[in-house]
């Protein structure tokens, strides 16, 4: 059972030297009517991607099963990728003059994803939660490339389409991996007789 930590208040830490919701002159020449309006989309899509990072570790500490390898292998390559992207766009928040949110509460409030609760689920479960979470993604990511380009941020819309092409790369293998096929059906007293 965990232990309940007790909080510090925000003034033990002393006043922070800029408040996350500041918005600085940005160095590459956007206008702040662009920026205000990307800067928390994108602080969205990184915090979404935390909580997918977080999904896609757990569901690789507790793959079990005759596919383990494959899937631990896929879930390891897949948390790295994660982590990869969400440094980027936090890299492009502090580009655009904006801080990335960073505590992992309001990270979570901001997600577009909710963070699946503790225990395991069977490995057909765990795969529909990061299939549907990268479908969320997704979903989000062309929307907010489409306003990147209506807003003339071609750098932001050039990143997030990095982004997307990897989640839907994702989507696609979790979708093989949820098939109706499997070598496993074969097995005598399997389901396939």
């Amino acid at each position: 059972m965990p232990t309940t930590k007790t909080k510090e208040s925000d003034t033990a830490h002393g006043e922070p030297w800029r408040p996350q919701q500041m918005i600085e002159e940005n160095p590459i020449g956007l206008d702040e009517e662009v920026t205000e309006q990307l800067i928390p989309k994108l602080d969205e899509i990184q915090c979404t991607l935390w909580t997918l990072y977080h999904q896609y570790q757990k569901h690789h500490w507790l793959v079990e099963g005759p596919q383990f390898n494959d899937l631990h292998v896929f879930l390891e390559e897949s948390y790295e990728e994660v982590h990869k992207y969400l440094d980027r766009v936090a890299e492009r928040v502090t580009a655009l003059g904006g801080i990335p949110t960073s505590a992992p509460d309001a990270q979570a409030e901001l997600s577009h994803v909710e963070h699946e609760p503790e225990g395991t689920y069977r490995i057909r479960q765990m795969l529909q939660h990061d299939l549907n979470a990268e479908r969320t993604l997704a979903e989000f990511l062309r929307d907010t490339i489409s306003q990147a380009q209506d807003l003339g941020d071609p750098g932001t819309e050039r990143e997030l389409k990095k982004v997307l092409t990897k989640a839907e790369d994702r989507a696609h293998h979790l979708d093989h991996f949820l098939g109706e096929d499997s070598l496993e059906l074969g097995r005598p007293n399997g389901d396939g007789s």
